[in-house]
């Protein structure tokens, strides 16, 4: 048996917490009748589950990493008609998603997959998954801004969280910053560093969990190796939060 919501992120249809969505909007079907709640549980075996009157398959599991570029939308379709980053991969067999978002004027690494269970896990906070961004800014940061950004900066929607920091080149006009955070609020970092007084030109997330780059270049793609997959995987095991806890906490630097 496995929960429904669950059951249709592995189909590849969506992530999990969008499957949830799904369901709650009607959209399911089992076994003829429509289900509404994304909790309950459905033998995969048995039961007949359909998505817009489609029946859903298990799909091969894929794990693409992109170098994204700046300009395509974060998204696997666009009703205006803009780029996104599946449009990058060209044609692909199965109906694939990025897990998590990049500001469309922010670069770097993004994993695009069918794998509704990782993505739910790298991407909710209780599984603490770290990632890093580099920010060319405006000014110098003093060490009071930089430990502020340490510490937390509180925002419009609430405060930020902690972040590890280090200023990797500092100038009178622009500076390099290098944060690694937990959680993706949108446009989280350029807000943080806008508080504290230094506006972000340039941003690029370089690493999610342990994964990084490598030689990619702006719009390149590649298919994950199996070891990387396995390294994902036992990131998100080990950072878990218990049930009603909080994911792991940033050490703050200076």
């Amino acid at each position: 048996m496995q929960r429904l919501s669950k059951l249709i992120a592995d189909a590849g249809s969506a992530s999990r917490r969008k499957a949830a969505d799904l369901v709650r909007a009607g959209r399911v079907r089992v076994d003829g009748e429509v289900v509404t709640d994304p909790g309950i549980q459905v033998d995969p075996a048995a039961s007949r589950v359909e998505l817009d009157r489609r029946l859903l398959r298990a799909q091969p599991k894929r794990y693409l990493l992109l170098n994204k570029p700046r300009g395509p939308l974060s998204a696997v379709a666009d009703q205006r008609g803009r780029t996104t980053v599946i449009d990058l991969l060209g044609d692909t067999q199965e109906r694939l998603y990025p897990a998590g978002r990049l500001d469309a004027d922010t670069e770097g690494i993004l994993l695009i997959t069918n794998d509704g269970d990782l993505t739910y896990r790298l991407t909710h906070p209780r599984y603490g998954v770290e990632k890093v961004y580099r920010a060319e800014v405006r000014g110098r940061p003093s060490r009071a801004a930089i430990r502020r950004l340490s510490q937390g900066v509180l925002l419009d929607d609430g405060p930020s969280g902690p972040a590890r920091v280090r200023l990797l080149r500092a100038g009178r006009d622009t500076s390099l910053v290098e944060l690694t955070v937990h959680s993706g609020r949108k446009r989280m970092i350029r807000r943080m560093l806008k508080a504290v007084g230094h506006p972000v030109r340039a941003l690029q997330r370089t690493r999610i969990g342990p994964l990084t780059l490598g030689d990619l270049y702006p719009g390149q793609w590649r298919s994950l190796t199996d070891d990387e997959v396995a390294q994902l995987r036992r990131c998100v095991n080990q950072n878990a939060a218990p049930p009603g806890g909080t994911a792991p906490r940033n050490q703050t630097h200076r």
